[in-house]
This record gives structure tokens, C-alpha cells and sequence, in this order.
């Protein structure tokens, strides 16, 4: 027996194969800070583990959950992205309820992309864009990004082959790994590029509650018309400190969010209600709540760029999101120079080029750690 050609051609999921490096290292007696993995370390809010605990005694949300998510909380997130963004979503059509966001994302290209179909696609990303494209059948073609840039594709430079088989667009900002914030005039750039020439855009906006120095990130719906064309996910696992209760929307064009709610009723059997119930109460918290759990955010990420400028790396200062991307010296690859990193100070860090070609020459370092390991970090980097 045999595992599929697709399952085989796919390599290794980085952070799984990093993760258990790590894990050797530790029990050979390694104090590893890891910095290589955005797994929020805050805690969930009191008032939403309440909401959550006090909800699964009530027998009725023991029972099978509804394939759609929650009427309520559907009304809940759309209340919260009027508020937000100031856009008017349809909590019935224009929404559907995931496992969280990476579940969505990796289940969409199933929904909307046939055999051969192309995904327009940045390099770097978040590898589980490509994945998800292969498992469909689909192929990408890659619109390289670059600091000079400002870290934005290209859209005009496609072919006009590639172009017309092409399917779906592919964007996230705050953008992991490069921490990168895009305009509103890019946005609507986009929009306009994805309407004439009939992709889906796709836009991952799932650390825009992260956020610094003011700054409020747009979301790409705010376009007049986006809805046409456009799907946008979001996760409450970093808004709200709940990463382990895989918890994500994605919202938008009313077509598509059946589609993927209709495939995923054929996939699972929807989202433990209780968790729901705590989403619910996390769309409740003030702004304050948010700000104050930033602020310890952007504290971390003051002392880190201290420490890698200090260490003679570039790096820019993000707006938003959980990550840094400094540029290394020149005379490393990526990959050697995290390895050298890990190996000389215990301070582990993920190479650019796990996230794709384009990201040789750059780290990504997490900012989620306690304060004083964050501080611990930025001193073995000094040293």
C-alpha cells in the first residue's frame, strides 16, 4: 500500500519538522527559547474560559453542532465587523463558521479551484496556501515579493497566458512571514484586477487585531464592490488569545461562503458549541481589553528590534501582527544562519525560505513569549 501521489509530493510541514528538533534539543538538557512558532502565549480572557465552561454543562450543547456555525454567532461577527470596518455583512450567506482559519483556508481551494486551474500566489507565504492549492489539483504561479516593493505583488506583471487560467488571488496583510501592511489604494488595485479578469480574491487577514502605534489595518471588504469578488478570513485565535479553540470566519461573497460551507458539511460535523458561545463573548470585549493586550505586544516587539538592529540585522518596525522579519548578514543562507542562531544561543527562529524563495536572506522571529524570555532572547542575541 501506498500513500497518494499528491499526499507524497507535498514535503514536510515546516513547523512540525522544527518543532521536534527543538524537542531533541530540550531533552538533551537545551534551554530553548522558541521564537519560530506564532502560538499566542497570553492568556484567554477570564470572561470568555467563563463563557465557555459555564456553556458545556447546558446538555443541549453536548449534542451535535449545527453544520453552519451558530445563528448567534454569526449575528455576533457580523455586529463586530460593522463596528470594525464600518461594512455590512449578511450573517446568513456572507459568512462561514470554520475550525479556525488555517482550516478554511487549506478546505477552499476544494471548493472553488478544478484540476489545472491556477492560484496567483505571493512568495513568501504562509505555507499552507500551496498546500492546499496541490491537495485541490491546482497549480500556482508565483508573484515574488520584495522589500523594495513594500512586499506588494506585482499584479500586471502576470502573463496574460497564466492569466486565463488562473483562478483565484491570493493576499494577506499584516502579512506573516514580513510583517508588511498594504495600502487601501493597493486593495482597491486588487479588486479591480481580480473583477476583470473573474478571480476570487482570497485575503488572509488574520492578524489585524494585532496591532501597534495606532494603527487600525483596513480590511479589503471596505472596497466598494470587493464582496463581488472577494473572501477574507479571519481568526480568533490571535484577535482574542484562543488558539487552541480553533475558532476562524471567513466572510464575503455570499457564492463562495456556501460553497465552502456546503463542502465542509460533507467534511465535519461542525464546531463544539460551547467554543462558539466563548466566540461569541470574545466579539463582546471592549477596545480596552485589546489595546492593553497590544501594548504588552508591542513592548516585546520594541526590545527585539533593539536587540536585532543591535546584532547588525536590518528590520523593519511593523504596524501590526506577531512577527519580525530582519534581513541576515551577507554570506548565510537563511537556513544556515537560524541553525548557527539555534546552535550558539538556544534561540530558535524560522528561516525566511520556509516560507518560499523569496524569503532568502530574512528570518521570521515570533514576538509570542513571556516578557522576560523575550528579554532573555534580545540578551543571548547581544552576547
Amino acid at each position: 500500500m501506498e500513500l497518494s501521489r499528491r499526499l507524497r509530493s507535498l514535503p514536510p510541514y515546516h513547523f512540525a519538522a522544527y518543532s521536534r528538533k527543538i524537542a531533541e534539543l530540550r531533552a538533551s538538557g537545551r534551554d530553548i527559547i522558541n521564537l519560530s512558532i506564532g502560538d499566542p502565549d497570553l492568556p484567554t480572557p477570564p470572561e470568555v474560559l467563563d463563557a465557555l465552561t459555564e456553556s458545556a454543562r447546558e446538555p443541549v450543547n453536548q449534542r451535535y453542532p449545527e453544520y453552519e456555525g451558530m445563528a448567534a454567532l454569526r449575528e455576533a461577527f457580523a455586529a463586530w465587523f460593522a463596528r470594525r470596518f464600518g461594512v455590512e455583512l449578511d450573517p446568513r450567506r456572507e459568512m462561514s463558521v470554520l475550525i479556525g482559519s488555517k482550516e478554511g483556508l487549506a478546505h477552499l481551494p476544494m471548493a472553488v479551484m478544478d484540476e489545472g486551474d491556477v492560484a496567483l500566489m505571493p512568495n513568501p507565504a504562509y505555507p499552507v496556501y500551496p498546500t492546499a492549492v496541490a491537495l485541490a489539483g491546482g497549480t500556482v504561479y508565483e508573484l515574488p515579493l520584495c522589500e523594495e516593493g513594500g512586499w506588494l505583488p506585482e499584479l500586471e506583471a502576470v502573463p496574460a497566458d497564466t492569466l486565463a487560467r488562473a483562478k483565484t488571488l491570493w493576499l494577506n496583510y499584516p502579512n506573516n512571514p514580513t510583517g508588511a501592511a498594504a495600502p487601501m489604494a493597493f486593495f482597491e488595485r486588487a479588486v479591480a484586477f481580480a473583477r476583470r479578469h473573474d478571480l476570487l480574491l482570497i485575503h488572509d487577514m488574520a492578524y489585524a487585531e494585532v496591532r501597534f502605534d495606532g494603527a487600525r489595518p483596513r480590511s479589503i471588504l471596505e472596497v466598494p464592490g470587493a464582496k463581488d469578488v472577494a473572501v477574507e478570513f479571519h481568526s480568533f485565535s490571535k484577535a482574542y488569545n484562543m488558539a487552541g479553540a480553533r475558532l476562524g470566519m471567513m466572510v464575503g461573497n455570499a457564492q463562495t461562503c456556501e460553497g465552502l460551507t456546503r463542502l465542509k458539511s460533507n467534511l465535519d460535523t461542525g464546531i463544539f458549541r460551547p467554543l462558539q458561545i466563548a466566540g461569541i463573548r470574545a466579539l463582546a470585549l471592549p477596545e480596552e481589553w485589546v489595546a492593553e493586550r497590544n501594548a504588552i505586544y508591542q513592548r516585546r516587539r520594541d526590545v527585539m528590534l533593539a536587540a536585532l538592529r543591535a546584532a547588525g540585522m536590518r528590520v523593519a518596525t511593523p504596524e501590526a501582527g506577531l512577527y519580525l522579519w530582519p534581513r541576515i548578514p551577507a554570506g548565510e543562507t537563511a537556513a544556515d544562519f537560524a541553525l548557527r542562531l539555534l546552535d550558539e544561543t538556544s534561540v530558535a527562529v524560522t528561516p525566511g525560505t520556509n516560507f518560499g524563495s523569496a524569503g532568502e536572506g530574512y528570518l521570521r522571529v515570533t514576538l509570542t513569549a513571556p516578557d522576560a524570555r523575550i528579554a532573555e532572547a534580545a540578551e543571548r542575541l547581544r552576547r
